[in-house]
C-alpha cells in the first residue's frame, strides 16, 4: 500500500499544537476552501455529540466537495488511536467510508525543545479502481502534496501568531 508522509517544524509548544489537532474544529481550520469541508456530525465514543477532545472510538461523520464540482463525497472517520507521553504525542484515523478503500493517517507530534514541535503525517492509502488504482497509488502524491503543505502552513500561520 503506498505512504505519503510529509512533516513542518512550527514554534509553538508541543501542548498548544496538540490540543488544536484534538478537536474537529482544527480538522476544518487545516482544511483548504477549495475541498469544501462540512462537518456533518461529532461523536465521542460514548456516543457523545460534539465532544471536546476526539478520543479512539469518536467518529467524525464529514462530506467534501472538492473545487465544487461534482456530488459531496461522503467522509466518515474513527479515531482509533491515541497517546501522549512526554515530549510527544499521536493519534491516527482511519477512514471508514469515503472515496478510498483505504486510508489511515497517523498524526505524531514531537516537542523540539520548549517552543518547537515536529508535526509528522503519515498516511498510507488505496486509491479506488481496483487494479488500475493500485498502479496509479504512487501518483497520489500528486494530490496529497498540496494538501498537506496547505495544512502545515496553515498550522505554522495558526499557532505561530
Amino acid at each position: 500500500m503506498p505512504v505519503f508522509e510529509r512533516e513542518v517544524r512550527v514554534s509553538a509548544p508541543l501542548e498548544d499544537v496538540w490540543e488544536f489537532h484534538a478537536t474537529a474544529d482544527g480538522l476544518v481550520a487545516l482544511t483548504p476552501e477549495w475541498m469544501h469541508l462540512r462537518v456533518d456530525e461529532t461523536r465521542g465514543p460514548d456516543g457523545e455529540a460534539d465532544p471536546d477532545e476526539l478520543t479512539p472510538g469518536s467518529v467524525v461523520v464529514s462530506s467534501i466537495q472538492p473545487f465544487g464540482v461534482g456530488p459531496r463525497q461522503r467522509w466518515v472517520s474513527e479515531i482509533v488511536a491515541r497517546e501522549e507521553g512526554d515530549h510527544e504525542a499521536m493519534f491516527r484515523d482511519v477512514m471508514t467510508e469515503g472515496p478510498f478503500p483505504e486510508w489511515e493517517h497517523t498524526h505524531q507530534f514531537r516537542a523540539a525543545g520548549d517552543l518547537a514541535t515536529i508535526v509528522h503525517d503519515r498516511v498510507r492509502y488505496e486509491l479506488p479502481g481496483g487494479r488500475l488504482g493500485e498502479l496509479a497509488g504512487p501518483l497520489g502524491f500528486v494530490g496529497m502534496e498540496p494538501m498537506f503543505r496547505f495544512r502545515h502552513r496553515k498550522t505554522k500561520e495558526l499557532l505561530e501568531a
